[in-house]
């Protein structure tokens, strides 16, 4: 039976517990730090005395041992006024109290005792012992070498040293602020920079396997974790199968402390709250004998999503220093995650709208053959031979690609040329080839406000331009002709040499070779006839072998 989720209040409350008895101490030791500067600032001791309990914090020996419960509801009083005052003022003794306390509620308080004029013998202080119910020879030796202190200044200097030590505990706070807002910023700018870098990154070219490989290296840079992972639920495939029942995907950084069927079962574990909100779990919940999971102490689990799509989840597992993890790794991690499944989702669209163009050019193409039964096969055998051509020349997959379809639509015009000229069983006269010449502009035409085929037209309009300047239809030139043209143009003649029609059978390969020899440089590319010769067998493969779906898949989508 799956763990319920657990909260983190019990931690909250034994951390609140904590932070209560740090900060008593945090002021106690702050108010001993004042009860100090008295001292360097009025050249007395002073005893720090908690009105609370009446306690004494910080005991002077120096002092008369007076009993300062006695005037410990005035001392409160000081307390909570929060001004210095002479509590006690009995000639030649006078006890100054100083209150300590900024925060509620203020109990702190600062005393000490003041000789306010010059004393010749015991007999001086007879009316003060007695008030003061300390022994006559006690005060006369506390005494012996002390100055004499006004009495209406020593609340004026005490005055001031408050106000100093105000002032300086607000600097303190002050730089305390400005070097945690620092960080804070340090921390921001490294998370920024993390994100910035993510989105520069989103491209629909690279998968999102990629992206999230990256995002885990630069997320173990930003974030203490002694491990990250990201895990796909469903592989992408050409065409995405709706309740995909295959093995998630693991990327991992640093130490994972779980393998692939616990990571499964964790995430499994905490999908129904992970789907709305971060996961956080700290020691609060690890160190519980329920956890199942020991070797985790920390951890962050996100959702990599888009709207209501989970593709999978992203998660960091215990800080290095067994830190807690909270809302800054959080909500760093929901970012990411957010960055990875829209760069997904986009990626699913923009391979959906590759799938339906790809159908569209198939289309097209069965529309050229349903049109020429003579040559049909042939747009696809281009295709094939061409992309075979370009990775020769070393054309990279994106223009393979382009290569691909183009070769396919290269013929789309001739959709638009007279069935009798197309079907003609006999050679063409000079009026029927120049119209059958026209092929190239109408697909041209048929393109051009396409979109997606903009990339096509160079090699639908000038695949049957000459080298030399004596082809159609605008007699380009050498490398005036568009690259990719020139490459279709030698797969299409290799392929109208080769294929059966009906006024003649296919050439021998021998009579194919030596024609594109001779016409090297003269009609064709001289390096891209080279390329054919460098791979000639492996066209001849590809031609006689048909269409192998799976090779074009690849070719489509790699």
């Amino acid at each position: 039976m799956p763990l319920a989720p657990h909260s983190n209040a019990g931690s909250t409350m034994t951390l609140e517990a904590i932070t209560t008895g740090a900060t008593a101490n945090r002021h106690r030791r702050a108010a001993v730090a004042a009860a100090q500067s008295l001292v360097r600032w009025l050249a007395s001791p002073f005893v720090v005395i908690d009105t609370a309990d009446g306690s004494v914090v910080a005991p002077q020996a120096q002092l008369p041992a007076f009993d300062w419960s006695q005037w410990n509801a005035t001392l409160a009083q000081v307390a909570q006024v929060g001004r210095p005052a002479l509590i006690e003022e009995e000639d030649p003794v006078a006890i100054l109290a100083v209150p300590l306390s900024s925060a509620e509620p203020a109990t702190l308080v600062a005393v000490s005792a003041f000789l306010t004029r010059p004393v010749h013998t015991s007999a001086d202080f007879q009316r003060a012992a007695q008030v003061m119910r300390r022994p006559v020879d006690e005060l006369w030796n506390w005494s012996q070498g002390r100055k004499v202190a006004d009495p209406t200044a020593l609340e004026q200097m005490a005055d001031l040293v408050l106000a100093k030590l105000a002032a300086d505990a607000r600097i303190a706070t002050l730089e305390m602020e400005v070097d945690e807002l620092a960080q804070r910023i340090g921390a921001s700018y490294e998370e920024i920079s993390l994100i910035y870098r993510l989105t520069q990154n989103l491209k629909l070219s690279d998968s999102r396997e990629t992206l999230a490989q990256l995002a885990l290296e630069w997320l173990a840079e930003v974030v203490r974790t002694e491990g990250a992972v990201v895990q796909f639920d469903c592989p992408v495939t050409p065409r995405d199968i709706p309740g995909c029942t295959a093995p998630p995907t693991h990327h991992r950084v640093g130490a994972c402390p779980l393998d692939e069927t616990e990571l499964g079962e964790l995430f499994r574990m905490y999908e129904q709250d992970a789907r709305h909100r971060p996961v956080v779990v700290n020691q609060a919940v690890t160190r519980d004998p329920a956890w199942r999971f020991p070797t985790v102490r920390e951890l962050v689990i996100v959702p990599i999503s888009e709207g209501s799509r989970v593709y999978g989840w992203l998660a960091i597992f215990n800080h290095p220093l067994g830190q807690e993890f909270g809302t800054s790794e959080a909500s760093l991690l929901s970012s990411i995650g957010t960055i990875i499944g829209i760069h997904a989702a986009n990626a699913d669209l923009y391979r959906e709208q590759s799938e339906l163009l790809a159908d569209v050019v198939r289309a097209m193409s069965s529309a050229i053959d349903a049109k020429d039964p003579y040559t049909r096969g042939h747009s696809d055998r281009v295709a094939r031979v061409a992309v075979r051509l370009a990775r020769q020349l070393g054309c990279d997959d994106e223009t393979a690609k382009v290569i691909y379809l183009s070769g396919l639509l290269h013929d789309i015009g001739k959709i638009g040329i007279n069935d009798d000229v197309l079907r003609k069983p006999g050679r063409l006269t000079e009026p029927e080839f120049e119209h059958v010449k026209t092929h190239v502009t109408i697909g041209y035409k048929i393109l051009k406000d396409l979109r997606k085929m903009q990339h096509m037209l160079p090699v639908v309009l000038h695949h049957h331009e000459s080298w030399d300047g004596n082809g159609y239809p605008h007699g380009l030139k050498g490398d005036d002709i568009p690259y990719l043209a020139r490459i279709v143009a030698v797969a299409d003649s290799y392929d109208a040499m080769t294929s059966d029609r009906p006024y003649r059978r296919g050439l021998e390969i021998e009579r194919v070779d030596a024609i594109l020899r001779k016409g090297a440089g003269q009609q064709w590319d001289a390096r891209v006839v080279e390329a054919y010769f460098a791979c000639r067998q492996e066209i001849a493969e590809i031609v006689n072998r048909g269409v192998d779906d799976n090779e074009l898949a690849q070719l489509q989508w790699s």
